[in-house]
């Protein structure tokens, strides 16, 4: 005979089995439900106990707490070189030789370009040579001019003729006078025919080219140079901006950067940040009258020479320090399609909450909030995926070493 334990048999197959062993009407009694309900549960063989509840899912928080944070202000501006010099020919001439590299840095005092320089030193020869002829007069006629002074005591000559001489030795000295400037003057021109770089800094394009004829009638530009380390920054700001910033500061909610302290570091075209920070050199004393502007200027180092003159660029201006600021890391901010930021926080019941905030400038890992929080709060930074409002959690002080999800594998 076979045993089948009492969990194992469906009602049907129970009751006919009950039939088949004790007769028909024991089975149908057996079969029906109420009946094989309370064997059920007589047996053990009811419903299992429901399974415990999940442990509260820790999450990792940050608890705002004040703290002093650069008021930062993004402006356009471009740049532009410290110095400029145009290299012009200063002396009429063909020019002969262009020495310099297209592109290239030059040295202060480095040559350039060699203008013809025959016709200036044939000048310099004959202010030479007038110069020696003068000196060779000058001392026939003092020669004269002594012998003159002992005669005229005893009448041999006239006191005219004794004039004459004493005046043809001034003469004689007035152009000596005239030849030492014809010769400082064709130095210069000779000079001048070797074309030689006024400043340090990187040169241009050739403007000119071997054969031209330069300086006939005006100073003809050969190339520019210019100077690019460091590099000036000039952007402007609105003089509104200006004054709010000003009375904030007088009120005593924000604290001055001291002059000459202001940190100013470029954002480039690419959006990526340039490493070297400069500061801030001055403010116009003026505002634009078209656009109610006001022109800053910045230097900023630029040893690789990475920044040219003329590029576009965003500067992040640290004009003065929040000493209470509010911040919310970055990773803990969730952006709405409607362009609003939120976070997740947990409540005194430790009790997710969906709090939202309005955020200013990015301070490095962190976000400046101007609204939205208080200190104390416990903003969830870590486990964000893993709760949702109303839920309980556990948390626990958030690792800032701690390495950041990676995103989800798109599906």
């Amino acid at each position: 005979m076979n045993f089948y334990p009492l969990c194992s048999l469906r009602p049907d197959r129970f009751g006919l089995r009950v039939r088949q062993a004790a007769g028909s009407l024991l089975g149908r009694v057996l079969a029906t439900p109420a009946i094989w309900a309370a064997i059920l549960t007589l047996t053990g063989c009811g419903q299992p106990p429901p399974p415990p509840a999940p442990p509260p899912q820790p999450v990792g928080v940050v608890t705002v707490a004040p703290e002093p944070v650069a008021v930062v202000t993004q402006l356009p501006g471009r740049l532009d070189a410290v110095r400029v010099a145009e290299v012009r020919a200063r002396v009429a001439g063909i020019l002969l030789k262009r020495v310099f590299v297209e592109g290239s840095d030059v040295a202060a005092g480095q040559v350039l370009a060699i203008i013809d320089p025959a016709p200036f030193q044939a000048s310099l020869d004959s202010a030479l040579a007038a110069l020696a002829k003068s000196q060779a007069n000058l001392r026939q006629a003092q020669s004269q001019a002594g012998r003159y002074k002992e005669l005229v005591p005893i009448h041999a000559v006239s006191q005219q003729d004794y004039d004459n001489a004493v005046a043809t030795v001034d003469g004689y000295k007035a152009d000596i006078a005239t030849a030492n400037a014809n010769i400082v003057t064709a130095r210069l021109n000779l000079g001048y025919a070797t074309v030689t770089s006024p400043i340090a800094g990187r040169i241009g394009r050739a403007l000119v080219t071997e054969g031209a004829l330069v300086g006939e009638n005006e100073a003809t530009e050969i190339a520019s140079v210019q100077q690019l380390d460091p590099i000036y920054f000039d952007f402007t700001e609105s003089s509104a901006d200006l004054l709010r910033l000003r009375r904030a500061v007088e009120a005593g909610q924000l604290k001055s950067v001291a002059p000459g302290q202001a940190k100013v570091t470029l954002v480039l075209e690419d959006g990526s940040t340039y490493p070297h920070p400069g500061r801030l050199l001055f403010s116009d004393v003026t505002v634009d009258q078209t656009t109610g502007m006001v022109t800053l200027r910045a230097e900023i180092p630029n040893p690789d020479k990475l920044l040219l003159p003329g590029m576009f660029a965003q500067a992040r201006l640290e004009q003065a320090v929040d000493q209470a600021a509010l911040t919310a890391p970055v990773r803990a901010v969730q952006h709405g399609a409607d362009g609003g930021a939120s976070v997740m926080l947990v409540d005194a019941q430790n009790k997710v909450e969906v709090r939202p905030i309005q955020i200013g400038s990015e301070q490095g890992d962190k976000w400046v909030v101007t609204s939205g929080l208080k200190a104390g709060d416990r903003v969830i930074v870590d486990g964000l995926q893993k709760v949702g409002p109303g839920m309980v959690v556990s948390p626990v002080p958030f690792d800032a070493s701690a390495p950041a999800p990676a995103p989800a594998a798109a599906r």
